[in-house]
Parts: C-alpha cells; sequence; structure tokens
C-alpha cells in the first residue's frame, strides 16, 4: 500500500513538474504566457485559478485522505468554480490596489499612487501593507466564505458536474457551516499571519507579476481551504 502511495506521488508531481516546466524552459512559452496574460487579464485569471487553487485542493485530499481521488470530491466543479472566484481575485487586486493608495493619500501621506512605481522603501512597504490589510479584511473572508459555501454544495451534488447547474441553498449552508472552523483558523489565523504578508509581498512586486505570484498562492490557499474542512474547533 505504501508503496501504491509512492507511486501516485511520483506520478502526481511528475505531472505537476510537466505541467509548468515549459514556461521556466522555453523562452518561447513564457513570452506567449506574458502577452495573453496583458491582452486577456481576466481570461488568464480564470485559467490560473482553477488549475492552481484546485490543484491545491487536491493536495490537500491527498493529506487528508492519503488519495488524490475520493467519491463526491468533484474535481471538475471546483476546477470551474475556482476559475470563476479567480475573476473576483482579479477584481479585488484591481480595486484594492487603486483605491487604498488614494485613500492613504487622504490620509496624509503624499504620492501613494506613485510610491508603488517607485523602488523599496520603508513607504512602499507601507503602501503594500496597507493595501494587503484592506483586501484581506474585506474581501478575503467574502469569498473564502463564498468558496465554503461552493464547496459544501459540490458534496452535497455528490461532486457531479451538473451540480453547477443547480441552485445553492444558501441560507441552508449558511446556517449549517461549521463557524468555529471558519472563524478561529481560517478568518483569525491564516489572514493576519499567511494572508496579510504573502499578499504584502504581492503589492511589492512590479504589476505583471503580481497575478502570477497570487495565482501561485492560490496552491496554498486551496490547501488550507481543503484542510479546514476537516478541521475541528478546540473543545469538540
Amino acid at each position: 500500500m505504501m508503496n501504491r502511495k509512492l507511486t501516485y506521488d511520483l506520478v502526481f508531481f511528475t505531472f505537476v513538474i510537466g505541467l509548468f516546466a515549459p514556461f521556466f524552459l522555453s523562452a518561447a512559452v513564457f513570452n506567449w504566457y506574458e502577452g495573453f496574460n496583458h491582452n486577456h487579464p481576466m481570461v488568464m485569471s480564470f485559467i490560473k485559478f482553477a488549475v492552481l487553487a484546485t490543484l491545491g485542493e487536491v493536495i490537500g485530499l491527498r493529506i487528508k485522505t492519503g488519495r488524490y481521488r475520493a467519491d463526491g470530491f468533484g474535481t471538475l466543479p471546483r476546477a470551474v468554480i475556482w476559475g470563476l472566484l479567480g475573476l473576483t481575485i482579479q477584481l479585488s487586486f484591481v480595486v484594492f490596489a487603486s483605491g487604498v493608495p488614494v485613500f492613504l493619500e487622504k490620509m496624509g501621506l503624499s504620492g501613494a499612487l506613485k510610491i508603488m512605481n517607485q523602488p523599496f522603501s520603508g513607504e512602499k512597504l507601507l503602501v503594500a501593507f496597507s493595501i494587503s490589510t484592506a483586501m484581506n479584511l474585506i474581501y478575503a473572508p467574502i469569498m473564502m466564505t463564498l468558496h465554503r459555501i461552493t464547496d459544501t454544495h459540490i458534496v452535497l451534488n455528490e461532486g457531479k458536474f451538473s451540480c453547477l447547474l443547480k441552485p445553492i441553498a444558501f441560507g441552508k449552508i449558511l446556517k449549517e457551516l461549521d463557524w468555529g472552523v471558519q472563524w478561529n483558523f481560517v478568518f483569525k489565523k491564516t489572514i493576519p499571519f499567511f494572508w496579510i504578508p504573502a499578499h504584502t509581498i504581492t503589492f511589492l512586486m512590479p504589476p505583471e507579476y503580481r497575478v502570477l505570484f497570487a495565482a501561485l498562492l492560490g496552491i496554498v490557499l486551496g490547501v488550507l481551504l481543503a484542510i479546514a474542512g476537516n478541521k475541528k474547533p478546540a473543545g469538540r
């Protein structure tokens, strides 16, 4: 059994390496990616999060169950949902990266917008941290809760692709959501201790690399949210 699991791990990571290697080994492939990403940012956001965040959830499933597949997991519907969430993540990057510096200027930090286009400095770190904090305190809890709702909807429909065409029982799922885990782990721990620092680094990067880095973080996001699904609050 152990040898079989190691074989699955080898096949899985060989597939992952084969999927991403061309972008690092071929200048032509990477240049195509940069051009397509520049001209079609929303399409690319859908693709990146559909692939990377779902990949993270598959890894999370492996961590929890020892397998990369499970009945009712619904890899394909999860990928579609992550793609749609990726569009909102791209939107949040645009909104907060543009709006927070304007807010900081109104609070007295002159030139906050220009600072983000300058070399690294203490002021640039402050602006990047402010953007990340605002985004993760305002947008991230909503997105993470919506993900938990859609995740539950997929499981309730046994992972069938047809669940994407069925109405989601928002009220019922919200009422039964494990708010102990959602608040004590997802919100209180991952947001301040991981996501705010991670996205501070994201906003210190040139704009053309921010969404790519965020999409790579999507693997971590998928793992964290997948693990949170089986995490029990203290005292249970």
